[in-house]
């Protein structure tokens, strides 16, 4: 039973977290549209890392003050870009999304010509 003891600096951690990203939120909603922080919060929903990985430079180019306007959804969506082709250079083929649309021969004869049927 002697675990116990260990919660106390786990929790100013997890506080000290909370803080972080609260800071963090407030940096981002001075430095974005309306349009482009609902966006982000999309594709946080989706993909954490790379919405992580914006707001982690949003919020580096906010406190460094190379910021002269604030970030629309179009110039949020050059930088989501250019994290994905990072990442994709990085991984190769990994992270790309590829679509395989089912095909479907409702017509084609060689499959079932019903004879069970009759």
């Amino acid at each position: 039973g002697g675990g116990g003891g260990g919660g106390g600096p786990s929790d100013s951690a997890a506080e000290q977290a909370k803080q972080r990203q609260a800071q963090r939120e407030a940096i981002l909603e001075q430095a974005m549209t309306p349009d482009a922080l609902a966006r982000l919060r999309r594709v946080k929903l989706v993909k954490k890392d790379r919405a992580s990985a914006v707001e982690g430079m949003i919020a580096n180019m906010a406190m460094q003050g190379k910021l002269d306007s604030k970030i629309s959804e179009g110039k949020l969506i050059e930088m989501l870009e250019g994290i994905v082709g990072a990442q994709q250079k990085k991984e190769g083929d990994k992270g790309k999304i590829s679509i395989q649309r089912k095909r479907y021969n409702f017509d084609s004869d060689d499959d079932d010509d019903d004879d069970d049927l009759l």
